[in-house]
């Protein structure tokens, strides 16, 4: 149950992410795949690293959510720094 949480509120992380950073948005399909790895992949991390800050609900949805807005926002500015 706790990847589902990861991967959906990664997606509204990273979506949430492409519209307050529209340089960096990727468009809807690109945000949410990058938000579902980051979330996916930050909140295993953060666990990893510092199990505390993932236990819980509240804990599943901060990390998944800032996660999937951080990968979002480095994808992006990868992007754009390579269509120069």
């Amino acid at each position: 149950m706790e990847i589902l949480i990861q991967i959906l509120i990664g997606a509204l992380g990273g979506n949430g992410a492409g519209l307050l950073l529209k340089k960096l948005s990727l468009g809807t399909l690109g945000n949410t795949i990058a938000g579902i790895l980051g979330g996916a992949g930050g909140a295993q991390l953060l666990a990893m690293i510092k199990p505390a800050l993932t236990e819980g609900l509240g804990g599943q949805i901060g990390s998944a959510g800032v996660g999937g807005a951080v990968v979002m926002a480095i994808v992006g500015a990868i992007k754009k720094a390579m269509s120069k």
